[in-house]
């Protein structure tokens, strides 16, 4: 079989599922739809002509959002999930020149960079997280190509400057193109899709997190009509199907309730914070996300505590975050849960 020897060198995407217990390992919204939005998605699925292909490039998706956020309806792109968004951009601009990221982050930029046999160059964070600008910078002087952030950051949980952003922005001339993943944007408060109307920026979005539609996957970019003509060259035809169409317009129509659920997870990621505070044994990271990066003894052997008493949490694998592991936040009683679970797990062996 002629697989090219990148792919086979490749390990494939590191997720172990646990469908049993209280699950905390994806980041997802710990709310399902209510009656009356899943009864609203269901009548516009009623009216859909399943044996027809959808609409080519989500045209009415498009407006939606693009009202969202006032946006040129031609500076819009869809996609089947921001993780297909990030390989798009990946072969737009990173073949044949060069991906750079900071370390950690969200490991689809490297898997897709090192799929797609680009130059990957990886620049090590500070020790508190912090955007390693100065030598972003330095490394944007000797090559080009495609730059991914994510902010609010992912795995770590803050949120970098906006004027760190703005550095390089303003370095990247016509060489580099910058990628800003704001996935997490709703639960930080924060909108950076203004530096999106600058040349060569482009703000990454996805329903799968705030909008609580991550089994539906849907993600977009915000840009320029001059990049979005471009990124729509490689997306596939027909890619985003009606009934993805239809569970996103549903959600961007009620975009209240979607700010609403996201305050109510922010308040209890601050609920839960102080509560791993308080943990001995425990180091807990800042966190403007839906989830909180946290430090113990030994990692692996606290995971797998967690796993026995029916509690899934993720295991950080980047040597940056050696004995760290990262809970998404779930509803009160999950919360409650998942905290009892890690005071045994840690107290068994000695941890306290």
């Amino acid at each position: 079989m002629s697989i090219r020897p990148r792919i086979r060198e490749l390990a494939p995407y590191d997720f172990a599922p646990h469908p049993e217990g209280v699950k905390l390992d994806q980041n997802e919204l710990p709310y399902d739809l209510t009656e009356s939005l899943r009864e609203e998605f269901v009548t516009r699925v009623a009216t859909l002509a399943l044996n027809r292909y959808p609409d080519l490039e989500a045209r009415e998706l498009r407006i939606a959002l693009a009202g969202l956020h006032d946006w040129p309806q031609d500076g819009v792109v869809v996609t089947p999930g921001s993780n297909v968004l990030i390989q798009y951009l990946v072969i737009a601009a990173g073949i044949g020149q060069s991906v750079l990221i900071p370390s950690p982050t969200f490991g689809v930029y490297r898997q897709q960079a090192l799929m797609l046999d680009t130059d990957l160059i990886e620049v090590p964070m500070g020790p508190r997280f912090e955007l390693p600008t100065d030598r972003m910078l330095t490394a944007m002087e000797r090559s080009q190509g495609i730059i991914f952030v994510a902010n609010p950051a992912a795995p770590t949980g803050n949120l970098h400057p906006q004027g760190e952003l703005e550095r390089l922005i303003d370095a990247a001339d016509h060489r580099w193109t910058i990628v800003i993943d704001e996935a997490y944007a709703q639960f930080a408060g924060s909108d950076l899709s203004n530096l999106a109307r600058r040349p060569s920026v482009i703000s990454i979005r996805t329903l799968s997190k705030a909008f609580g539609l991550a089994g539906a996957r849907i993600g977009y970019a915000l840009t320029s009509p001059e990049i979005a003509r471009e990124i729509r060259k490689i997306v596939l035809p027909f890619a985003v199907s009606g009934l993805q169409q239809a569970a996103a317009l549903t959600m961007v129509a009620n975009h209240d309730f979607v700010v609403r659920r996201a305050q109510e997870v922010a308040a209890e990621r601050q609920w839960l914070m102080q509560e791993l505070h308080e943990t001995p044994g425990v180091t807990a990271f800042p966190s403007v996300t839906n989830f909180v990066l946290f430090k113990v003894s030994s990692a692996t052997r606290v995971y797998e505590g967690l796993l026995r008493r029916g509690v899934v949490v993720r295991l950080q694998s980047a040597a940056t975050l050696q004995n760290c592991l990262r809970v998404s936040v779930g509803t009160r009683d999950e919360n409650e849960g998942f905290l009892a679970a890690l005071r045994e797990s840690l107290t068994e062996d000695g941890d306290e």
